[in-house]
């Protein structure tokens, strides 16, 4: 289920608080040098730095 228009238009990158884009079950931080990728669990976006994965 996608997030809401609005809502990821607010939303940003706890790190380094570039925009963040929604890719399938998580949301990928659009910063060149971040790129950390936050899960979305039971439709809530979890924009913890701890649980985000690192880019590959």
């Amino acid at each position: 289920m996608p997030l809401e228009a609005g809502l990821l238009e607010i939303l940003a990158c706890p790190a380094c608080h570039a925009p963040l884009k929604e890719q399938e079950t998580e949301l990928v931080c659009t910063g060149k040098d971040c790129g950390l990728a936050y899960p979305i669990r039971d439709g809530i976006p979890v924009l913890l730095v701890d649980e985000a994965r690192r880019p590959a």
